[in-house]
């Protein structure tokens, strides 16, 4: 399952008041952010569709891509295996508690230089 998309944008603020209109209809709306970094939107399910400002060479690439799993184990495997098939290192599996408590991932750029992620997250109620 896709957990999050990320697309780099020339002007965020720009596209965030472009992307809070067209997705008025569909009912999706702004969940967090960092002004002028990065802006994130709720499209139901815990799916998020997010727009990073792009300025040249970051670690932002122009697609990322988050597949959500249901254990550390394989998020562990995801990226051993793109590894061992050409796949280039953006981060070893492992926890990330500046993106919630219970976040483990693991990150790579495929083939093509996509940054893609796996993704394992315990949501606690709060």
């Amino acid at each position: 399952m896709i957990d999050h998309v990320t697309i780099a944008v020339s002007d965020v603020e720009k596209s965030k008041l472009f992307y809070e209109a067209i997705f008025k209809p569909l009912a999706y709306k702004l969940s967090f952010g960092e002004e002028n970094i990065f802006y994130a939107f709720e499209m139901g399910k815990g799916f998020l569709f997010e727009i990073a400002q792009y300025k040249g060479k970051t670690p932002i690439t122009g697609t990322h891509i988050a597949f959500r799993v249901d254990t550390k184990e394989k998020v562990d495997s995801f990226f051993e295996l793109a590894i061992k098939l050409g796949a280039k290192d953006n981060g070893k599996p492992g926890p990330r508690p500046e993106y919630t408590k219970n976040y483990y991932a693991c990150f790579f750029y495929d083939l093509d230089g996509h940054n893609i992620e796996a993704v394992f997250d315990v949501f606690e109620k709060e």
